[in-house]
């Protein structure tokens, strides 16, 4: 029995992890993501547009708050399957990240607002190291 294109790259499974140790790293994590969904695309799930330059943006929105708000390293982990791309991030805090009040006039501190925006579900649990957000979006 054949498959459709779209099928199979629905079933395609991927992971990838990497550790960071110091405050300048956004844009390597960036580009790590960037290496997953180009591998992604050559195993036939093409993560393009609007959908790639949103992972991004979380990627880094969320590695930024791991570097401002955690001492110690954090580590970026990527998952793909069925469609649903798992962008996580782990730090040595125990402090689940909070969403600020609407205040327009405040300059900054709207990464959780962006990410919930974008993603389809956002969530955080507790390690025994600290804490590591999850984020999901639909590609």
């Amino acid at each position: 029995m054949s498959q459709d294109r779209s099928t199979m790259s629905r079933r395609v499974r991927m992971r990838a992890a990497v550790s960071y140790d110091g405050s300048l790293v956004i844009g390597e994590a960036r580009d790590f993501a960037r290496d997953f969904l180009d591998r992604a695309a050559v195993r036939g799930v093409p993560v393009a547009g609007f959908k790639r330059q949103d992972a991004l943006l979380v990627v880094s929105e969320l590695v930024t708050n791991a570097v401002r708000h955690a001492p110690g390293p954090c580590t970026l982990a990527l998952g793909l399957q069925d469609g649903v791309l798992e962008i996580a991030v782990s730090d040595t805090s125990g402090r689940s990240p909070q969403p600020q009040p609407f205040e327009p006039q405040r300059v900054g501190q709207h990464g959780l607002e962006i990410v919930q925006a974008l993603c389809i579900r956002v969530a955080t649990e507790t390690t025994d190291r600290g804490k590591a957000v999850r984020a999901h979006m639909i590609v």
